[in-house]
């Protein structure tokens, strides 16, 4: 287990120990952060849901801009100052007792949320060769898992208890762990930041008015490549919503199946997350594991459907061999998601490219609880079918977009010739 979490010396490991801080307590925020806004701060539960998806709508849009900021101006320095501000967002939601001011909390911890990654992925890539870039990444999706796998536990004591002090605890312990994030990746070796290249021929206002554009907008292959892999990404809610909901209202497995599933999840890509991203270092390898995924997704679905109508043991059986299946999907899918986005991602935008990439995980969480009802929940056994076929096609439309948006790899993103500046 070791050997899954600690990746080799250098600059790797303060990545991962970055990583592992905040993610512990991430884990502790995400199974109290409900119950804490309902019964500290008060809020009802729609009010809460719908804060929530304003905040992460307007941190989608911050990943672009945030991420073009670390790479002009240094990733570690971005890094270090997000992770500061997210904190200081996490630490705003102890004092705020009213639904606007904690839309503004949420709104905070979004978009700093969101520039975090942009700019850690930004740090990422200049500090590590292109060929070791997805072994690292598989190592810090470990380390995440372990990290979250821990807080949760943290968290869970702090539901036990079901004090005030307790959730204020959790809370502080989530704002603390930002700070100290922050702390670790001053260790990592600064990374000089890249102006955008200039654009070909001539300069003025035109050039100006083009450089100022996200050049990620324009890349209509990249854009195709996210909406793909949103789609993808639509089993995320599977463990916190699809799942529960399917074995509570469709099945008669026992209701503590659930955190059985979650704990297989988990304990699955914390082990095996670095294995299965082997042998991907190149576009080309990255769709074929994307591909294999699919029909590993498309029968992690079908399994799961034959968890209905059946004795109770059998049930469980379905669920548990499905739950295996999706995660080695989740795994295959990840490494190779990982590797195109950095692959296909000019060299000089890699922090404005991955924050638009990571929008896809945005629009996940917020479409997914709906999608996933709508399917799993009132339309049962072909639900589970349209969305492991749903899947299927998104990997497969991947390896031909990957194919057009390999021209731009690595180069400028291509611009029109200046124009004369309008009198």
């Amino acid at each position: 287990m070791t050997a899954s979490l600690v990746p080799p010396a250098g600059p790797q490991r303060p990545l991962a120990l970055a990583q592992l801080s905040n993610s512990v307590g991430d884990g502790a925020f995400y199974v109290t952060s409900a119950l804490y806004f309902t019964r500290v701060v008060g809020l009802a539960p729609a009010r809460v849901g719908l804060g929530l998806t304003l905040a992460w709508a307007v941190g989608s849009l911050a990943g672009v801009p945030l991420g073009r900021l670390a790479d002009r101006h240094g990733p570690r320095g971005a890094a270090v100052l997000l992770a500061l501000a997210t904190g200081l967002s996490v630490a705003a939601f102890l004092v705020v007792r009213g639904f606007l001011p904690f839309v503004a909390a949420a709104c905070a911890y979004a978009c700093s949320q969101s520039g975090l990654a942009a700019a850690r992925q930004a740090l990422l890539a200049g500090l590590v060769r292109p060929a070791e870039r997805t072994r690292l990444l598989a190592y810090l999706q470990s380390t995440l898992n372990a990290g979250l796998a821990a807080g949760a536990g943290l968290g869970g004591l702090a539901l036990q208890s079901g004090t005030r002090t307790a959730y204020l605890g959790v809370f502080a312990l989530d704002a603390a762990s930002f700070l100290l994030c922050g702390a670790v990746l001053l260790r990592v070796p600064a990374v000089r930041g890249r102006a955008p290249a200039p654009p070909a021929g001539g300069h003025g206002c035109g050039q100006g008015r083009e450089r100022s554009r996200p050049a990620v907008v324009r890349d209509r292959p990249y854009i195709a490549l996210t909406l793909l892999n949103t789609v993808l990404l639509l089993r995320m809610p599977l463990l916190s919503l699809g799942l529960p909901l399917w074995i509570t209202q469709r099945t008669g497995a026992a209701d503590w199946l659930v955190s059985v599933l979650f704990v297989l999840n988990t304990g699955a890509v914390t082990l095996f997350q670095v294995r299965v991203a082997r042998g991907i270092g190149s576009p080309g390898s990255a769709t074929r594991a994307v591909r294999r995924a699919g029909w590993v997704m498309l029968a992690a679905c079908a399994v799961f459907a034959l968890s209905a109508g059946v004795p109770a043991p059998v049930a469980a059986g379905a669920l548990v061999a499905g739950a295996v299946l999706q995660a080695a999907a989740e795994m295959g899918q990840s490494a190779g998601a990982w590797q195109l986005s950095f692959d296909l991602a000019p060299a000089d935008r890699v922090g404005e490219y991955q924050g638009f990439f990571g929008t896809g995980v945005t629009v996940a969480r917020t479409l997914g609880p709906l999608v996933l009802t709508s399917l799993l929940v009132e339309w049962g056994t072909p639900g589970w079918l349209l969305l492991g076929g749903a899947t299927l096609a998104a990997s497969y439309a991947m390896g031909p977009v990957a194919r057009r948006a390999a021209g731009r790899a690595g180069r400028p993103t291509p611009r029109p010739a200046a124009r004369p500046c309008a009198t």
